[in-house]
C-alpha cells in the first residue's frame, strides 16, 4: 500500500504558486475548482484567465514538479479550463489632448519623475504645447521638482486650471495636499481622483500630455491608461539586470493593454566626474539599449548622471531649463524629437 497523498500539502503548493505576471496566488485568484486524487495521481482542475494562455507551460511545469515532489505522488495531471478575458472598456477623458505618452517603470527609484519632467520641459523647448500630470499619488515629486508651493485655481464650474511653468501645463497631487502629510488612499479612492485629473483639469489643446505613473502595474495604472486613450508608453529603467527585470513587467503591462512600447530609457548610465570629467560606468552601461534590441523595442536614449540633475530636482528648476547645454539636456532633447516623430 502506498504513502497517503496530503491534500495539505497540495494546498499549500497552490497557495504558494504565483503565475507569473499575476498580483496574487491561484487560491487567491479563485483559480482551483478541484483537487482530485486517486491512489497514486494527484488531478488539478483550474479555471484561468485566458490572458495567461502565453504562460500555460510554465504554469503546467511549475506546479507538475512541485505537485510531484509530494510524498505519494506518482503521476500529475493538470486540467486547465479557460476563461475570456473582460475586454477593457476605453473611455477618452482627454479629447483636446492630440497625443498622450505615459513614463512607466516596473519599480521605484530609477529616476522616472526626473525622465518624465526633463522629457516635458525639452518638448515644450521645441515648441510644442505640452502637459504633465503627475500620476504618482503617494510618493508625488513634481511640485518640489517645479519648485510650486501655490495650488492651481478652479473655475466656478469645479474644473481645475492646471499651474503653468516652463512652458508647461502642469498638474499633481502634490499641489493639493500638506507636503507632511502621508497619502493613505485606498485603491478606488486613488482611481477616482486620477480620473478627476484626466477629465475635470481644463488641459486646453495639447500636443503631448506626459503622465508620470506610479511605479508598478497595477490597478492604478490600467484604470489610468483606460480613461486616457494613451497613444504609447515610455519604460525607463537603470542598467542592472534586475531593474530591467522590473521594466519588463511593464513592458508586459503594455502589450495586455495593447499601449505600444513607444522608447526604452537607460537612465543612470554612466557618471561623468565634475573635476576631471571622466567617465565612470557605475551600474554597468548599455545593458537597457540590449534587452530592448532583443525585445524589438525602439531605444530612446541614455541619461548619464549628474549632480546638477539631483540639485535641479531639489531646487526646483528640472535640469534642461537649467543647463541647456548640458550632454543630459542633448539626450533628452533628442529623446523629445524621436517622440514628436513617433
Amino acid at each position: 500500500m502506498g504513502t497517503r497523498i496530503s491534500r495539505a500539502a497540495i494546498y499549500d503548493v497552490l497557495n504558494a504558486y504565483q503565475i507569473p505576471g499575476a498580483n496574487a496566488n491561484l487560491v487567491a485568484l479563485k483559480a482551483v475548482k478541484a483537487i482530485d486524487v486517486e491512489d497514486a495521481e494527484v488531478i488539478l482542475r483550474l479555471q484561468l484567465l485566458d490572458a495567461y494562455q502565453d504562460r500555460e507551460q510554465v504554469v503546467r511545469q511549475a506546479l507538475g514538479g512541485a505537485v510531484g515532489a509530494i510524498d505519494g505522488v506518482e503521476k500529475v495531471t493538470i486540467a486547465i479550463e479557460w476563461e475570456r478575458t473582460a475586454q477593457a472598456e476605453f473611455k477618452n477623458l482627454l479629447p483636446t489632448v492630440k497625443k498622450c505618452y505615459v513614463i512607466a517603470s516596473g519599480k521605484g527609484g530609477v529616476g522616472k519623475s526626473t525622465v518624465a519632467s526633463n522629457l516635458a520641459v525639452a518638448m515644450a523647448a521645441l515648441g510644442y504645447k505640452v502637459g504633465l500630470l503627475d500620476a504618482d499619488i503617494h510618493g508625488p515629486s513634481m511640485g518640489m521638482m517645479f519648485g510650486i508651493k501655490e495650488g492651481p485655481e478652479a473655475t466656478p464650474e469645479g474644473k481645475i486650471i492646471p499651474v503653468e511653468k516652463f512652458g508647461l501645463k502642469l498638474m499633481s497631487i502634490a499641489f493639493l495636499i500638506d507636503e507632511d502629510r502621508p497619502v493613505i488612499w485606498r485603491g478606488p479612492m486613488l482611481n477616482k481622483a486620477l480620473t478627476q485629473f484626466l477629465g475635470d483639469v481644463l488641459w486646453g489643446d495639447l500636443d503631448f500630455l506626459f503622465i508620470d505613473l506610479p511605479p508598478g502595474t497595477g490597478d492604478t495604472q490600467i484604470s489610468l491608461i483606460q480613461n486616457a486613450k494613451v497613444d504609447g508608453a515610455v519604460i525607463v529603467s537603470t542598467p542592472q539586470d534586475v531593474a530591467f527585470l522590473d521594466a519588463r513587467k511593464a513592458i508586459g503591462l503594455f502589450q495586455t493593454v495593447k499601449v505600444p512600447v513607444t522608447g526604452v530609457v537607460e537612465n543612470m548610465s554612466s557618471f561623468v566626474c565634475p573635476t576631471c570629467h571622466t567617465e565612470t560606468q557605475i551600474f554597468g552601461h548599455g545593458g537597457v539599449k540590449a534587452a530592448a534590441q532583443r525585445l524589438g523595442l525602439p531605444f530612446l536614449g541614455e541619461v548619464p548622471i549628474d549632480l546638477a540633475i539631483r540639485i535641479g530636482g531639489d531646487s526646483g528648476v528640472p535640469l534642461v531649463a537649467a543647463h541647456p547645454d548640458s550632454p543630459q539636456t542633448k539626450a533628452f532633447m533628442g529623446m523629445a524629437r524621436e517622440l514628436a516623430k513617433a
